[in-house]
């Protein structure tokens, strides 16, 4: 197979699809893989680096479009990239089509065979191509709200773990999963008062046997929400309901009883956020303020931080390429549970339900369950 792999476009986005190591193993394995040129650079790697590995460098990105049997992506791909997929071609990258109507048309218009790799779901209900990033973003999180509470950022002017007579900040951190214990692990360490709002009793004991007393562990529900929600002076929204749109947790009314300079940071902005008055946001300009609160929505967190991030999702995608690449999506999905579920669109069709429903579009039957 001929495996393309072009440079990421989307705002302040540094990662890519493939590392050299990537490049090598699957070439060792009897395929090609195209590189457009300099599309490395943002994790520090260079076309010699990735030629010495195997790679064919291009020189545009019509040709790797036009050439490749599968294009290895890490961001959805943007309306000019949709453009060109050509029909039957495979494309895999993270998707993220609940918010995004207009990314679907064009996806289904190409023609092409869409897996997203925030649906590939193991046996054991885990999603292993999104725990990467989801570990990148949760830690990034309470990097970037520290950063936001400062006086100059539009925040409180309050230093997140306080200082000897002086109170550290209240960490509220909605939804215990890969991003809410990633964010819980360096707030405590950053000396902040953590609480994790979560529905899930079991999930709730597992945070408390890993944290002990550094956590307060809270069955979030509607009184307990607005209660530690009013409270926070940095709320990380840390929640994910897979393919579908992230529920609004906080509503308006509930923002506005927050404090004045308080800091929230959407991990769920990729999934339409879950809070009322979220918006997509890019590093360039990553922050609003609405109702005096601060609003941090980057949509792609994970990309200021290229090269640990490429590395983390490269060591998780690389079985699966290599399964794509070895017997075709139609074998591979036929035979691996994870495929199955992950096939978003496949020939102009849209086959996932959660997104069908999301959008109010038609669901055709997933031909490989």
């Amino acid at each position: 197979m001929l495996i393309g792999v072009p440079k990421e476009i989307k705002s302040d986005e540094y990662r890519i699809g493939l590392t050299p190591e990537s490049v090598k193993a699957i070439t060792e394995d009897g395929h090609e893989v195209m590189i457009l040129s300099d599309a490395g650079l943002g994790i520090g790697k260079t076309n010699e680096e990735y030629q010495s590995h195997g790679a064919i460098i291009i020189d545009t990105r019509e040709e790797i479009f036009e050439k490749a049997d599968m294009i290895v992506k890490v961001k959805e791909p943007q309306l000019d990239e949709c453009a060109l997929l050509n029909e039957g071609q495979i494309l895999f990258t993270y998707l993220h089509l609940a918010p995004d109507p207009e990314q679907i048309k064009a996806l289904l218009d190409s023609g092409s065979k869409a897996i997203a790799y925030e649906s590939v779901k193991g046996k054991d209900g885990s999603y292993p191509l999104l725990t990467p990033m989801s570990e990148v973003a949760g830690r990034m999180a309470v990097q970037a709200g520290a950063s936001c509470l400062e006086k100059a950022k539009g925040g409180s002017g309050m230093l997140i773990g306080g200082v000897t007579g002086v109170n550290s900040a209240n960490v509220v951190i909605i939804g215990g999963g890969v991003v809410g214990l990633n964010s819980i692990e360096i707030a405590i360490g950053m000396k902040a008062n953590v609480t994790v709002l979560d529905k899930s009793a079991e999930r709730l004991d597992y945070l408390e046997t890993v944290f002990g007393d550094d956590l307060n562990a809270v069955i979030a529900n509607k009184e307990n929400n607005e209660t530690f929600i009013s409270a926070a002076d940095l709320l990380i929204g840390a929640v994910l309901i897979p393919g579908a749109s992230a529920p609004k947790i906080v509503t308006r009314e509930l923002l506005l009883k927050m404090k004045k300079g308080s800091v929230f940071v959407d991990v769920a902005i990729d999934q339409g956020g879950c809070i009322a008055t979220s918006q997509p946001t890019s590093h360039a300009e990553p922050t609003f303020v609405v109702d005096n609160i601060v609003h941090y929505c980057v949509t792609n967190m994970p990309g200021a931080v290229g090269r640990t991030s490429t590395y983390a999702l490269c060591n998780a995608t690389l079985p699966y390429v290599l399964l794509l690449a070895n017997e075709g999506l139609v074998t591979a999905a036929q035979g691996n549970h994870a495929i199955q579920t992950a096939v978003n669109v496949f020939h102009g069709e849209l086959i996932e339900p959660a997104v069908a429903k999301t959008v109010d579009l038609p669901c055709s039957p997933n031909p490989f369950l």
